[in-house]
């Protein structure tokens, strides 16, 4: 009888990613792969450090892991054990404490202990020069698969401890994107999400390589998967704002394949808080970008993250945000009030905004968000999509749902053969998460 492993992913698609290439080593292993909330004979937890919740989450779910097999081998890995390595092995039942690095050997390590034992085998993240290579054979819907292409950061951001958690700048070998992208197509997968820590800097630490070395950018991984044979869809994940010039655009916008849809990391509209937070663009250069877009594609789907009550950010700082959110016409704001992280810069500055004022900000963001994304949403009424239907049919539920190159949300009646397939859909009607929309043909 086979030995079970149970996986807990909280945080990022890069995190996901990893889960399943480490699912993937233990499958390899003979191990089946077991839900969550199972009894297992390993839980594996992919941590997420951006908050201080996502710590209590960690915690919480190493010890409930414990509570479910008391004999079971648990492993914490991720950005929280690789920051906080000493606070995750003090948390009774952890095993294994492994970072951001050396994931390949976690089978390995898991194997040599016992239900008693307590290793650390997280080391200096900021001393590792090479992209650790992670590949994945499954990913949940089997239609849609999120490649990381990318490690690290160095960015810096006054909020953000990420870069401590993930080190410096570290990028994927082209042909091992290649390799893994032609795979997949040959598993099924029809769209791809290119994916990383901060994907603007594929290939920027290879920018004084001798001259014999390959020196590509992220322009030219994006046209490399876009060539390969049966690459339906290719979808970017985050994206800081300046890596758009106009040549990126020009040559993005020529691309078979790319999706209209672009994540645009905003964090804040006032040119006052941005030089705070250590973001690299103002607001003007922000709406710059946005035009430059609206130029070279047809009313892309643009999306963002906004921090509000930053520390310093005053009423008239907010509204500059609020003023450029409605100018831009976002489709949809991801709003997150802010949280002092411990060990970042900004969790030290002294004008830290009242938490009565961070919620009332944030409500009233999300208000303007929502008519933002109803406003972008109805411009597309009565047109004929394609959709890459990826949800599966609940119990006696006729409905299946997918999503439009630009990241429209649509239900449509038909039966399961169309899941993992690309059909056109005319959208109807508006419902409270996208569209209702009646199928027209397969495309």
């Amino acid at each position: 009888m086979s030995r079970t492993v149970a996986f807990s992913t909280l945080g990022c698609k890069v995190n996901q990613y990893e889960s399943d290439a480490m699912a993937k080593l233990f499958r390899d292993k003979g191990y089946e792969i077991v839900q969550e909330n199972a009894p297992a004979d390993v839980y594996v937890i992919n941590t997420c450090t951006v908050t201080n919740l996502g710590d209590r989450k960690s915690r919480s779910i190493a010890r409930r892991a414990r509570r479910q097999n008391p004999m079971a081998v648990i492993a914490v890995v991720g950005c929280y054990a690789q920051v906080a390595s000493a606070e995750v092995m003090g948390i009774e039942g952890v095993n294994l404490v492994l970072g951001t690095n050396e994931r390949m050997k976690i089978v390995d390590y898991v194997e040599d202990l016992g239900p008693w034992d307590k290793v650390s085998a997280v080391g200096d993240i900021m001393e590792v020069a090479e992209f650790e290579e992670l590949q994945i054979d499954e990913h949940g819907d089997r239609t849609r698969a999120f490649i990381k292409i990318q490690e690290g950061c160095n960015q810096y951001c006054s909020y953000c401890i990420i870069p401590y958690a993930r080190g410096r700048i570290r990028s994927r070998k082209i042909d091992h994107i290649e390799s893994e992208v032609a795979r997949l197509v040959g598993h099924g997968f029809r769209e791809f999400v290119l994916t990383g820590i901060h994907i603007a800097s594929y290939g920027k630490e290879l920018e004084n390589s001798p001259p014999e070395a390959e020196a590509l950018s992220l322009i030219d991984v994006i046209e490399r998967v876009d060539a390969i044979p049966g690459v339906k869809r290719l979808r970017l994940g985050s994206i800081e704002p300046m890596l758009m010039t106009q040549a990126f655009v020009e040559r993005l916008s020529q691309l078979k394949s790319i999706c209209p849809h672009f994540h645009l990391s905003l964090q804040s509209g006032s040119d006052r808080i941005l030089k705070r937070m250590n973001r690299k663009y103002t607001a003007a250069e922000f709406l710059e970008v946005v035009d430059r877009l609206n130029r070279h594609f047809d009313r892309p789907s643009l999306t963002t993250d906004i921090i509000v009550g930053f520390p310093g950010e005053t009423e008239d700082m907010f509204e500059e945000t609020m003023t450029l959110a409605a100018k831009v016409g976002f489709a949809k704001i991801h709003v997150f009030q802010y949280s002092a992280k411990t060990g970042t810069p900004a969790a030290a500055m002294k004008d830290q905004v009242e938490p009565s004022v961070r919620h009332d900000r944030s409500e009233r963001l999300i208000a303007l968000q929502n008519v933002l994304e109803s406003a972008y949403n109805e411009k597309w009424l009565g047109s004929i999509k394609e959709v890459l239907f990826e949800g599966v049919p609940e119990l006696g539920i006729k409905e299946i749902e997918g999503l439009t190159p630009d990241y429209l949300r649509v239900k449509v009646e038909a039966g399961p053969g169309c899941i993992g397939k690309i059909a056109k859909v005319r959208l109807e009607a508006l419902t409270e998460h996208g569209f209702k929309g009646t199928l027209i043909e397969e495309a």
